[in-house]
């Protein structure tokens, strides 16, 4: 797919300070999860965030998503600035990003159909649309994602993790997003199911133009699905450039000690496994 020129999400000086208790007298301590990110994420691109557990990745994404607040930089999407500590945000702005979880077993409701997971952020923000119009649009979501009609009336712990993560991906599809933050979104699946997935996400952005952060640890699937990599370490991003820049002529030791962990035959696997799936779909 082209990618456009244009930011859909600009991002700048991004901080996020935790105060914890120290020690058994209450003294605080003030943490730096984030120190001063700053990127922006162009329309129809797919821009990968790397980095090992702990870095504060899905931090960022919290914040992207307007899910938490950062304590101090821009945050902005299309040509809003956002601050969600500081002003409430628009619901028409929150439909612009959505998320997807990792874990698609517990990012689910257990005790929701399938069709009413898919439905609910219609109810939420479009009391007016009729409950035929919702099941429609659901029943249109599940063919999207690659189920069945007949999913519609079954509970999600009657699916595999692949199905579950497809309902995930419907869900934050519902709204018609700009941008999805996904997060980590193959990596609790096999690498037959995570190629089936990586293989969706790719036709979906084509057909609904979307721009992607994909957050992962698993260089070999970045290199399949990226346009762009940022690479984090405790907090800040220090390599960023095009897919080929950074695999190919990396900068940063701490990329370097990245890539001389994932094994060429780890990338190669993951590109063969998505040419078979898309052979015999």
């Amino acid at each position: 797919m082209s990618v456009e020129t244009s930011p859909v999400l600009q991002v700048r000086g991004i901080t996020r300070d935790y105060v914890t208790k120290v020690g058994m007298f209450g003294k605080t301590e003030t943490v730096q999860a984030l120190k001063g990110i700053d990127f922006d994420l162009m329309k129809g691109e797919t821009l990968a965030l790397v980095g090992e557990s702990g870095c504060g990745k899905s931090t960022l994404a919290r914040i992207l998503t307007l899910i938490d607040a950062q304590t101090s930089g821009e945050l902005k999407i299309g040509d809003k600035s956002i601050n969600i500590a500081k002003k409430k945000v628009s619901r028409d702005l929150r439909k612009t990003i959505q998320i997807v979880f990792q874990n698609p077993y517990g990012s689910l409701n257990p005790r929701q159909k399938v069709g009413a997971v898919l439905e609910e952020p219609l109810l939420i923000n479009h009391p007016e649309m009729s409950s035929a119009e919702r099941r429609d649009k659901a029943m249109e979501m599940l063919q999207k994602v690659g189920l069945a009609p007949e999913h519609f009336g079954r509970y999600p712990h009657m699916f595999s993790g692949g199905q579950r993560q497809r309902i995930a991906i419907g869900r934050a599809l519902m709204l018609r997003p700009e941008i999805l933050v996904l997060d980590e979104p193959v990596s609790a699946l096999d690498l037959s199911i995570q190629a089936q997935i990586l293989n969706l996400l790719k036709d979906l952005q084509d057909e609904f133009n979307l721009s992607y952060l994909f957050i992962s640890h698993d260089l070999s699937v970045v290199k399949y699905l990226a346009d762009r990599v940022m690479v984090m370490y405790y907090g800040e991003i220090v390599e960023h450039g095009s897919r080929d820049q950074v695999f190919s002529d990396p900068q940063h030791d701490y990329t370097k000690t990245l890539l001389a962990a994932t094994p060429q035959t780890s990338i190669e696997r993951i590109r063969a496994r998505v040419m078979e799936q898309k052979k015999s779909a």
